[in-house]
């Protein structure tokens, strides 16, 4: 896959040259469309000095990822909460799908990689080299960092997006923000489970159930499975017509929960995942030179030319839960994680129907993380957390695998990558916090960390210098990095009163340094320097019309030093390297959410408001001529050398604004029918910071629509539905020269049981 290969900034020379209640029955979709109003089973805590009296509206927002269960409400962080009924009925399948339902939030799907930033900070560049700002956790643990990351949602228990930087009480550094996945556990009431059948348009066929078992009082084991298949939503003709895009996906879990007393506890869970997406058609953002483009405009659908194509992914997870606890509160917690996963991927990298310019590869990565928490009690004023943390994570590229690239005309014909590609990281981190009265806490958190990076690699290449025949050269690279790096939060959180909370901090967060690839020109191997954010934040968070309402509110400034880009190298203009911006980058902006349930009426809404600036810095366009001198720092600033400072980050829109709501209507005893409408809209964004128009940078507004209609008698529900009902054919991301189109409409109609 082109992700593992871009460890090597080598193929460079190619491209160049050419939450709205509290965790509820997961187990039960077929209740997904009615309300979830308190109840005994979710009552307000009368002991809770918050505790809104009279209250009856949705259960409490809970918030896990601290390492504590937290009320959202009176927790000083900004997030959002999505429940498995609420990814139900927002029509959210996969982590593509999230940003339709989360303020800040973009995810650029590149093939079988992506970009996944908040508040524009994250990953932009599609590279195993570069780290990610945006953590995602499956069960505790930090999974695969940017790829194999289209495992689908299924038996979700929540889902927790948290924005600005997290480092302090968790496993990974986060600089944008971090994503916790619960999947549902297994319980020990009674045999239940669900199943769901779904039919929909591109003859999209797709199943999904789980059953819990509880063996004894004390161990039960859920099973679950995720099936699905669809036909490509391209129409691909030319000569390497066929169905390239169909789906073929299969996923199970196994989940084991030991709980012999109310001390200890041991959950082990393993998931496993085959995803063959029959490769990914695209078509060029514009087509002759560079410097005299014609752009494409085109419906990004109907592909007329691609080389072969090809794409599977293969992985999976073992994670284990143990902790104890005493009877003062006091937990000692440990959380595994082992995760292996294989990529093929065979891709064209220019839209055309040659065999030139492909990428071909298979590669493996591996990674090991073990973590350990210490967790006081909830009660008292004075609270603490403290934990380390551990992370091996292995590139493998196979001898004789790799990426390829065979052109027409030019000195080099391909290049493999054969070798090995480690990175680890190491850190401990706590958090206290204070009551220093019963409204106002301080918190105070800290994190020390270690990060490497390896490249012991082979680039078996083939150049033409003119003879009748290719002249084979292997270059060879074995460098080392490693970045320590010290980060903190201060905080001060206060209770106003039963209904309102507010929250200020500064908190700072890290994304690793690593290495570029091997340099085909000679020139030194550089490695690259650490980011930093530094993140200043306000909000307010209210409790309106007992419980009925909830808002959050928040603003925040970030300072971004070190921002790691892709440029030209200044050295060897024809090689491209990442590189630090050498002056800091600014980002700040506003975000407001709000959650109603008014008995049948439920509705949601979230927008965000932001604006960024690139620190100053000079750099060619990889994709115009690269002669000359260009410095990063200096410039000259001309014609080729181009001032990139104060422009706006790569897929960073200015604004997005999501909002939707539902109406359970009775039309039979004990039978519901609930109309729900969304609607997301995402403004405009840059897929490169060149924003040049005529190469197909400019990314048009997201408005996306989905619609569901859903007859429920409790037990069993039947639902039509519609995902991207306007049906806009819009761009999701260029990698490259390359437009990757989004999703068209898909609508189908699903039926679920539960028992």
């Amino acid at each position: 896959m082109r992700m593992f290969l871009l460890s090597a900034s080598v193929i460079a020379v190619v491209i160049s040259s050419a939450a709205y209640a509290q965790v509820g029955p997961a187990d039960a979709p077929a209740t997904s469309a009615q309300t979830t109003p308190r109840s005994s089973q979710n009552p307000v805590d009368a002991a809770d000095p918050n505790a809104v009296p009279g209250d009856t509206g949705a259960a409490d927002i809970v918030i896990t990822a601290e390492r504590r269960s937290t009320s959202l409400q009176r927790t000083g962080v900004a997030a959002s909460v999505l429940t498995g009924e609420d990814l139900i009925r927002k029509s959210v399948n996969t982590v593509e799908q999230l940003q339709f339902s989360t303020p800040s939030l973009t995810v650029n799907t590149s093939g079988q990689a992506n970009s996944f930033n908040i508040r524009g900070i994250g990953k932009s560049e599609i590279s195993s080299s570069v780290g990610v700002g945006v953590v995602t956790y499956r069960d505790g643990v930090a999974t695969f960092p940017g790829y194999f990351q289209t495992e689908p949602y299924y038996d979700i228990q929540s889902v927790e997006v948290l924005r600005g930087p997290q480092g302090t009480f968790a496993g990974g550094n986060a600089t944008g923000g971090a994503v916790f996945i619960t999947e549902t556990n297994p319980t020990f009431d009674r045999v239940k489970g669900f199943a769901t059948v779904q039919y929909g348009n591109y003859n999209q066929l797709k199943s999904q159930g789980a059953i819990n078992i509880p063996l004894t009082d004390t161990l039960a084991i859920r099973l679950a499975t995720n099936l699905e298949k669809r036909d490509s939503f391209f129409d691909v003709t030319g000569p390497w017509s066929g169905n390239p895009g169909n789906l073929n996906a299969i996923s199970g879990r196994a989940s084991l929960l030991w709980q012999p007393d109310t001390h200890l506890r041991l959950l082990v869970k393993g998931d496993y995942n085959k995803i063959n997406y029959g490769g990914f058609p695209n078509t060029p953002a514009y087509f002759g030179s560079a410097a005299a483009p014609t752009l494409n405009t085109s419906d990004p659908f109907a592909v007329t030319s691609n080389a072969g194509l090809s794409g599977q992914d293969e992985f999976g997870r073992i994670s284990a839960n143990l902790s104890y606890t005493f009877d003062s509160g006091l937990m000692l917690r440990s959380i595994s994680g082992y995760q292996k996963g294989t990529t093929q991927e065979e891709l064209d990298a220019d839209g055309t129907s040659t065999a030139s310019n492909t990428f071909q590869d298979f590669a493996n990565e591996k990674i090991f993380s073990q973590e350990f928490n210490i967790v006081s009690p909830d009660t008292g004023r004075f609270t603490w957390l403290i934990g380390g943390f551990y992370q091996h994570d292995k590139y493998d590229f196979p001898v004789g695998n790799g990426y390829v690239s065979i052109a027409a005309t030019g000195v080099l014909r391909s290049l493999r990558i054969e070798g090995t590609n480690p990175h680890t990281a190491l850190a401990g981190f706590g958090q206290v916090g204070y009551k220093l009265t019963d409204a106002l806490q301080v918190t105070l958190g800290g994190r020390w960390s270690r990060t490497t990076s390896r490249n012991d690699v082979n680039y078996p290449i083939q150049l033409n210098l003119g003879g009748p025949t290719n002249v084979p050269v292997t270059l060879v690279q074995h460098d080392f990095n490693a970045n320590k790096n010290v980060d903190g939060k201060i905080a001060l959180n206060w209770t106003v009163d039963a209904s309102n909370f507010v929250y200020a901090f500064v908190a700072s967060g890290t994304k690793a340094g690593g290495l570029n690839g091997a340099n085909l020109f000679g020139a030194t191997p550089r490695g690259f320097d650490p980011e930093k954010v530094t993140d200043y934040e306000l909000g307010w968070k209210s409790t309106l019309l007992g419980g009925h309402l909830r808002t959050q509110l928040g603003g925040y400034y970030n300072s971004y030093k070190n921002f790691q880009v892709t440029i030209v190298d200044p050295a060897t203009p024809n090689y491209t390297s990442i590189f630090n911006v050498p002056n800091t980058t600014k980002l700040y902006g506003f975000e407001a959410s709000a959650q109603g349930s008014f008995d049948r009426l439920l509705f949601d809404f979230s927008t965000s408001l932001s604006h960024s600036s690139v620190g100053q810095f000079f750099a060619r366009d990889p994709r115009l001529a690269t002669t000359g001198v260009c410095n990063a720092t200096t410039g000259p600033a001309t014609a080729g050398c181009i001032d990139l400072g104060g422009r706006r980050q790569s897929y960073s829109p200015k604004f997005t604004v999501s909002a939707g709501a539902q109406y359970a209507i009775p039309v039979a005893a004990g039978f519901t029918l609930t109309p729900r409408l969304d609607y997301a809209h995402i403004s405009s964004v840059w897929a490169t910071l060149f924003q040049k128009k005529a190469l197909g940078d400019y990314l048009v507004d997201r408005n996306i629509f989905n619609a569901q209609l859903t007859l429920d008698n409790g037990t069993w529900s039947i639902a039509g539905f519609s995902t991207n009902l306007n049906d806009q054919h819009y761009i999701g991301s260029l990698n490259g020269i390359r437009r990757l189109a989004a999703p068209p409409r898909q609508y189908g109609i699903r039926a679920s049981t539960k028992f």
